[in-house]
């Protein structure tokens, strides 16, 4: 049993994680790989693989999940000779402050609101569980940085991976692979644009079209290639159980600090979005 209200870490998890993810649509992130020689889409597999090391392919397919393995490899792990993965944590790190400098506002990165945030969320993303959990354990053995509004991010990253690493594990045991999935969230109309996340993962049109067809036999998608009753029910359970598997790093600020780190990152989160943090059209079913 929890002491938080329902769904409370989720809504936290909502206002926070943007301020984490708008790194990976900034021009920040890709004029600092640019760099090292590293091209757009291998900023992402750089910035987010580094903290596991110079890992190899298979295992950024395994913990990113919904990507397709040959997409990976076109870039891991060869661009390991291009940028090591400790360059790599600087770089994105620089980036991450580029970025928030630029969207925030200096007055809003010296606030005395933006170090309340960061003590929160770092206080929530220490008390998180590493089991089984690779991409979270691998953010939470590095370094805090001294900037608040850089501890902010790097707690944002260890909360968004702990909730992700969760999230991997409620889709295998719900049976959907990584295409079924992306399918799945994209007919929910909460997950990505179509042609975006397909371009973005690496999958072709006909293997979207076997992952819709999959999800056709098994009742959840309907031939308008929206989710079924069952669909529905089944995005729904999904969320419930990440929600269940996410508590530890939430329980411990008790319901007044998960409202207060929710009420201040939205705020912040709000700044951001305003200041174009993301591109047009990247959300929705098509």
């Amino acid at each position: 049993m929890t002491s938080l209200p329902a769904r409370a870490a989720r809504h936290c998890h909502a206002a926070l994680n943007p301020l984490h993810s708008a790194l990976y649509f900034s021009p920040d992130l890709t004029s600092a790989f640019a760099r090292h020689d590293v091209d757009a889409r291998g900023a992402y597999f750089a910035a987010r693989a580094a903290p596991l090391g110079a890992v190899g392919a298979g295992v950024v397919t395994a913990t990113f999940y919904n990507f397709q393995h040959a997409h990976v490899a076109r870039h891991i792990p060869d661009l390991w000779d291009s940028v090591s993965p400790e360059q790599a944590l600087e770089t994105r790190l620089s980036a991450a402050d580029a970025t928030l400098r630029r969207l925030l506002g200096e007055e809003a990165i010296a606030s005395k609101e933006l170090a309340e945030a960061a003590e929160l969320a770092l206080r929530a993303a220490e008390a998180g569980t590493r089991a089984a959990r690779p991409l979270y354990a691998a953010n939470a053995g590095l370094p805090v940085p001294r900037e608040p509004h850089l501890a902010l991010w790097h707690a944002a990253t260890q909360l968004r991976e702990h909730r992700g690493d969760g999230h991997l594990a409620a889709l295998v045991t719900a049976g959907l692979g990584p295409v079924d999935a992306l399918v799945s969230h994209t007919a929910s109309s909460r997950g990505m644009a179509e042609d975006w996340v397909r371009a973005s993962r690496g999958w072709n049109q006909e293997e979207w079209q076997a992952g819709q067809e999959r999800l056709r036999a098994r009742g959840l998608l309907d031939g308008a290639d929206e989710l079924t009753p069952a669909g529905t029910e089944l995005r729904k359970t999904l969320e419930e159980e990440t929600d269940r598997l996410d508590l530890a790093p939430y329980e411990g600020l008790g319901a007044a600090g998960v409202a207060r780190l929710t009420e201040l990152a939205g705020a912040l989160t709000a700044t951001a979005v305003a200041a174009g943090a993301f591109p047009a059209g990247i959300f929705g079913t098509r």
